[in-house]
């Protein structure tokens, strides 16, 4: 088709349609795992007794939490700020400042996402170990959806920790 000619995207379009994916896929991670943190609850029977155990009644889970809903909030501030830079070209909070707020607020915002994950991870091994050995009371599908939202937790610090790196090539160059 000799008529017609293809320019291929820019470099700068591809690299904010790939932040807003990173931000998309992000989003989603953190509220399954909001969602399965949140209603986590396990019920164990003993001699009759029955022993309930709900996510607020560990610390670390409450951790976990708070996390993932700064993960979100921050997230969602930024999914807003690339869609429109995807569909206008143009970027909302322009100058140096937007550059920076971008990088910096990926940067802690993984972070956090981060230790919430850990802290996640670390309860759930040790605590599940405590109540299985020491108690008698495995609650088995408690700490595996524990566990799952802390994975899930985990794969939004890695999307959010990859939307970092492109935010680090749009900082400003000082000589």
């Amino acid at each position: 088709m000799e008529g017609s000619s293809s320019v291929p995207p820019s470099s700068s379009t591809i690299s904010r349609t790939a932040l807003l994916v990173l931000r998309v896929l992000t989003f989603v991670f953190l509220l399954i795992a909001l969602i399965l943190i949140s209603i986590n609850k396990g019920t164990e029977q003993v001699n009759g007794d029955h022993y309930k155990i709900k996510f607020n009644d560990l610390r670390t889970y409450r951790y976990m939490i708070a996390t993932i809903v700064i993960g979100f909030a921050y997230n969602l501030f930024q999914m807003a700020l690339s869609t429109f830079n995807v569909v206008s070209g143009k970027r909302l909070i322009s100058g140096d400042f937007g550059y920076l707020l971008d990088f910096y607020g990926d940067k802690m915002t993984s972070y956090l996402l981060a230790t919430g994950a850990a802290a996640g991870f670390g309860a759930t091994m040790d605590v599940h170990s405590a109540f299985s050995d020491l108690i008698g009371l495995p609650f088995d599908s408690f700490f595996e959806k524990a566990n799952a939202s802390a994975s899930l937790l985990f794969i939004g610090f890695l999307f959010t920790a990859t939307a970092s790196v492109f935010t680090s090539y749009a900082l400003p160059k000082k000589p």
